[in-house]
């Protein structure tokens, strides 16, 4: 038969072992010496075996009660440490964060954000991965982050997607191009001129391809490449003009560069919070993502549009 025993239970007869005195053990838990004797009584049921030897002068541990006080002691500090460590996390005292973010955010917001963390939380280790959208969801799915900072994506129907502000395309040219002089260019304008291109699977070529498609134009980038700071490198170098958002294009700004808006149409890209469905998120995770809607609600991205309730 197991043994039911509480952690009172245990506290007590280790006061009673430690005086080797019901009556100190019981002012010391402030009980009465009846109710001190009754729980030593229920814990040598329990185990069946005496641990004290009374009399009326004496009261002495057996040697079942000597390893009684190890095995006690041992499961009590096991369990105040883990009540410990439960309370560092929820007071966020211990834990850790990992965030995935597009590289442009992860540039552009993601280090004052986790210096303005560290600062509030410094026991808190934090963890960033720069990616691209897709590797970011599938980062969520196998809960190797705690949430991803990206682009909205209605496939991952398995994840909670809360949106966070969007962010509009601009034109980037080298300064001296034919549409360098326009205060907003017509996308349709600007499918004219060869295009250095974010590669296929990225969130950006697909928001412009769609746009493209808008115009009936299959979109043929003269240049297709991986990385932000080579689309500025080949733009700046004459190979030609690229589209992209306006946080990305903030990220890789230089002189010899220029952005303009993009119009008919506008290109959108939702960006927002993405976390597994099936699980809160921890209270350091929490923190993270309050302090990010505190950040982008001070303007730190410029959104056009915000939406103030990020977790519910």
């Amino acid at each position: 038969m197991k043994a039911d025993l509480s952690t009172h239970d245990l506290r007590t007869f280790l006061a009673v072992a430690g005086t080797l005195s019901f009556s100190q053990a019981a002012t010391q838990l402030h009980l009465s010496q009846s109710a001190v004797s009754s729980i030593v009584l229920r814990i040598e049921a329990a185990v069946d075996a005496r641990l004290f030897q009374r009399t009326t002068r004496k009261v002495s541990l057996t040697a079942a009660g000597e390893q009684f006080v190890a095995d006690a002691s041992d499961v009590l500090a096991r369990f105040d440490a883990a009540v410990a460590a439960v309370r560092d996390i929820s007071q966020l005292r211990s834990g850790s964060v990992a965030v995935a973010a597009l590289p442009s955010f992860a540039a552009k917001l993601m280090p004052d954000l986790f210096a303005a963390y560290s600062a509030r939380h410094p026991d808190i280790r934090l963890r960033l991965i720069d990616t691209l959208s897709a590797p970011a969801f599938a980062l969520v799915q196998r809960g190797e982050v705690d949430f991803a900072l990206t682009a909205a994506d209605p496939a991952y129907a398995d994840l909670t997607y809360q949106s966070l502000t969007e962010d509009r395309f601009v034109l980037l040219m080298p300064r001296g191009h034919p549409l360098a002089g326009d205060a907003a260019i017509p996308f349709a304008s600007c499918l004219a001129y060869p295009h250095v291109s974010m590669s296929h699977p990225t969130s950006v070529r697909q928001y412009v391809a769609a746009a493209a498609l808008q115009h009936g134009v299959q979109f043929s980038p003269a240049y297709e490449v991986d990385h932000l700071m080579t689309v500025a490198a080949m733009v700046m170098a004459g190979c030609g003009v690229a589209a992209l958002p306006s946080v990305a294009a903030a990220v890789v700004a230089q002189a010899g560069l220029v952005q303009r808006d993009l119009v008919d149409p506008v290109i959108r890209r939702p960006i927002g919070l993405v976390w597994r469905a099936d699980r809160d998120l921890s209270p350091a995770a929490r923190a993270m993502a309050d302090l990010l809607l505190e950040r982008v609600g001070e303007g730190l991205l410029t959104p056009d549009v915000i939406n103030p309730s990020i977790l519910s």
